[in-house]
């Protein structure tokens, strides 16, 4: 379902809209479609992004979307939703350097990629296994955009691996950086370090027994951790596994997600004290996940304080059905309906 997943589109260039067949019309809403030069063209981005309200009723009077439920009913029903994290999505300046690294030194695969020449970006999917059944990284590289900032917000990703030391090996032997040696977790018994991928990307390797989702976590920082943990149970539906408060680092976590921690991929949320606010940069964009309903989603996501940023629906000529928010910190998540999810995957 790449394509119904789009970075921020304040700063697209995109062609004509009319005179896109349907394939290329999808891509449009992709988040590799991000150029710096769109207000070139004097259009604003919301034109894109606006809800064709029609369109929508037609849609849900022929059965193409689920009952939106009573508004009182939807917070509700997110505790009942069939959800899970599909992938990441985050910018890269040279994307066959990046895919070499993920490939030769992380173990990854190259799930799918697609060029979008007219659009001018390309995207790759990589990860452990198929998409339909674990979370994967989507690559994203805008032509002749070789640098982004990744800014102090965003903070990592958790790599399960059961032989750090090998890993962290193999990354030195192909000249990549280790900005942490391998060591035991304070107040464990369990190994981690730290290693930065060729855009400045850092990873925390985990060693840990054989894990059905290696790329275990994305750890994203926030203003107000309990303000956080609040809006993703209700909201997103997530549960909270664990927090630790680590007064001697100065910073409190809270672990969410849709299943067990050594099981599945989650989010880990760090407050640090006393600091409100991050800047977030352009490199990294927004998780994606799963759901049975965009529209009762939505609802949820409204009473429970976020941002809506892209109303619920199908893509133009496109029958895929996303819907897109911020949270209280502003970071994105784009939520995709799981049966039209697992069609773009057909």
């Amino acid at each position: 379902m790449a394509s119904s997943i789009r970075p921020s589109l304040s700063s697209f260039m995109l062609p004509s809209f009319s005179s896109c067949n349907p394939s290329q019309k999808f891509s449009l809403f992709h988040l590799g479609s991000g150029i710096r030069r769109f207000h070139n063209f004097g259009l604003k981005p919301s034109k894109f992004l606006r809800h064709d309200d029609d369109h929508c009723m037609r849609a849900k009077a022929s059965g193409n979307t689920s009952s939106t439920a009573a508004p009182e009913n939807a917070l509700d029903w997110v505790k009942h939703d069939k959800r899970r994290m599909l992938h990441v999505v985050y910018r890269v300046g040279d994307l066959d350097k990046t895919i070499k690294f993920y490939t030769e030194c992380l173990g990854m695969k190259l799930l799918r990629q697609r060029d979008m020449q007219e659009q001018r970006h390309t995207n790759a999917f990589l990860g452990y296994g198929p998409e339909d059944a674990h979370f994967a990284v989507e690559l994203t590289y805008n032509y002749g955009v070789d640098k982004y900032d990744i800014g102090d917000g965003f903070g990592h990703f958790g790599l399960a691996v059961d032989d750090i030391s090998r890993i962290v090996e193999l990354v030195r032997a192909k000249g990549g950086k280790i900005t942490r040696e391998p060591m035991l977790i304070k107040g464990g018994n369990s190994v981690n370090a730290f290693i930065e991928d060729p855009d400045g990307y850092q990873f925390e390797l985990l060693e840990r027994p054989p894990s059905p989702e290696p790329l275990c976590k994305v750890m994203l920082r926030v203003g107000d951790l309990d303000r956080s943990i609040k809006f993703y149970e209700k909201a997103f539906g997530m549960e909270l596994l664990r927090t630790q408060d680590d007064p001697e680092s100065k910073n409190t976590i809270a672990i969410l997600g849709y299943g067990p921690e050594e099981k599945s991929t989650v989010l880990e949320l760090t407050y640090n004290y006393g600091v409100t606010k991050y800047a977030k940069g352009d490199a990294y964009a927004q998780i994606a996940i799963a759901t049975d309903d965009v529209y009762q989603t939505a609802e949820a996501i409204k009473l429970a304080g976020g941002k809506i940023t892209r109303e619920p629906g199908p893509i133009p000529d496109i029958k895929t059905k996303i819907t897109s928010c911020e949270d209280p910190d502003g970071w994105k998540t784009v939520f995709v309906d799981n049966i039209d999810f697992s069609r773009e995957l057909e």
